[in-house]
């Protein structure tokens, strides 16, 4: 298998030396002592990063199914090695992926009903005793809608808890805001669904678990572990065991939610996000950007009339407390629109407390230093990427200058809010696109999505002379 490994090696290497060119874009670090490496170039369409603990290889993976192995060649140098296509595992639109101990598990959905339905699928990768891997079914659900609009999320984030017994997988929202998406007819008044907008529980060692899209059964069975999300992208572990989510919201001005998730908690969609209630709850609610100022006039939403007048929108429960996002404290990420001026203004001047970050960053790439290895204020902490900025999108330009950055996240029990508050400081800027990063050791590898090609970068921060990794 390793000669095999190193021909493929050799001849990828042939290719990339007649092809190799340098970034388009250098990330720029925002403190002395951290260095930034270019590591590689990756293809298109590159979601996720991540780290076999077993092989000590980077992998990555792409949205249309592709999963990467990560082989050094001869020189030392980095290539790619295709492990899976969507023709084996069968997930054609691929989001999710992580590893516990040598197991590797794959997350998505794959279409049905001629592309008007959707599946969620997640699969398990084992490694098998000669070194190759077997696939087979970690769980499917029931068939629920699809949509024809860039909001139908899927499934995408997981997290694996820290005593290797269950996954936590976010199935993203089907809307922008909770509006009716019927896909020209088919699955008609069609909304959210049981299986949509949540994050859900299974345990680890499941096989074939047939998940329906059901609102009772999820939560008899103990699957639906916290409702009310509308795009967990991301979730991870702190070193004290909690797990935290950060959230996507939609194309109207809300603030992007980063939860610390409880079990049976609701966190609020779709009648609130960031915050800030959905107006399009309200019978009486009449959009339009010229009097409403969070609508962007050139956003998607707006646009094909997603924002509209929706007397039928379903009222917010009275028997469900929503459980609020952690609040950010700054200095960074935390410039909004003010709810009463829809002026922007800067929470570090205001005595606003955000929840928690800047309309339309994208938060992306959530983790944490496990082991604290870090050095000084970064030990112990978490790190976030943000995928758009405010130079070249659109939405994020009428907020905010800043993103597609890596940032540290200084988490804060608050005992009288019972939850945590976070400082928020920028590390690392001028990324293109940064969708996943994972850390080993002291060494971060952040993943950038780009239609045509892209890179992986490597920051190196500032270690701990007590570690002992």
């Amino acid at each position: 298998m390793k000669y095999l490994y190193s021909f493929l090696i050799f001849l990828s290497f042939l290719g990339f030396a007649c092809s190799e060119q340098g970034p388009d874009r250098i990330p720029i670090a925002l403190r002395a002592d951290i260095q930034i490496e270019h590591y590689m170039k990756v293809g298109p369409e590159c979601l996720r990063i991540l780290h076999d603990p077993i092989s000590k290889d980077l992998f990555y993976t792409t949205f249309d199914g592709n999963v990467y192995q990560i082989k050094k060649d001869f020189w030392g140098r980095p290539h790619p090695i295709q492990i899976y296509s969507a023709a084996d595992h069968g997930i054609t639109r691929l989001q999710g992926a992580a590893f516990m101990d040598s197991t590797l598990f794959l997350i998505g959905n794959f279409k049905v009903n001629n592309g008007k339905g959707t599946k969620g699928i997640g699969m398990r990768s084992t490694l098998e005793p000669d070194g190759g891997r077997a696939l087979s079914i970690l769980f499917v659900t029931e068939e629920i809608g699809s949509t024809k609009t860039i909001f139908d999320h899927g499934f995408n984030g997981i997290a694996i808890d820290p005593e290797k017994k269950s996954l936590y997988i976010s199935s993203g929202a089907r809307t922008d805001h909770g509006e009716v998406q019927d896909n020209d007819g088919h699955y008609p008044g069609s909304r959210d669904e049981a299986l949509t907008a949540c994050v859900l529980r299974i345990p680890a060692d499941s096989k074939a678990l047939y998940l329906p899209n059901d609102y009772d059964f999820l939560k008899s069975k103990g699957y639906l572990f916290a409702d009310g999300i509308r795009n967990a992208y991301d979730l991870a572990f702190s070193p004290g065991g909690q797990l935290f989510a950060v959230v996507n919201s939609g194309d109207y001005d809300h603030p992007e939610d980063m939860f610390w998730l409880r079990e049976g908690q609701h966190y609020g969609f779709p009648w609130i996000m960031g915050q800030i209630e959905n107006p399009q709850q309200y019978p009486d609610w009449i959009p339009d950007p010229e009097t409403d100022p969070f609508i962007p006039p050139t956003s998607h939403a707006w646009l094909q009339k997603y924002f509209r007048n929706d007397p039928d929108f379903p009222p917010k429960p009275d028997s469900i407390e929503f459980a609020p996002p952690v609040r950010n404290l700054g200095p960074d990420a935390n410039i909004y629109r003010d709810r009463l001026t829809g002026t922007i203004k800067d929470a570090d001047t205001t005595d606003v407390l955000l929840g928690t970050f800047t309309a339309h960053r994208s938060p992306l790439g959530l983790f944490f230093d496990q082991d604290s290895v870090l050095a000084g204020d970064l030990k112990g902490g978490g790190f976030v990427t943000s995928w758009t900025d405010g130079e070249n999108f659109p939405l994020m330009m009428r907020v905010s200058p800043y993103g597609e950055d890596l940032m540290h996240l200084r988490l804060k029990f608050n005992e009288e809010q019972d939850n945590y508050d976070v400082e928020t400081n920028r590390i690392v800027d001028n990324f293109l696109g940064p969708t996943d990063a994972v850390m080993i050791d002291n060494e971060v590898f952040v993943i950038e999505y780009n239609a045509r090609r892209a890179n992986i970068w490597k920051v190196i921060l500032p270690k701990s002379q007590n570690s002992t990794l």
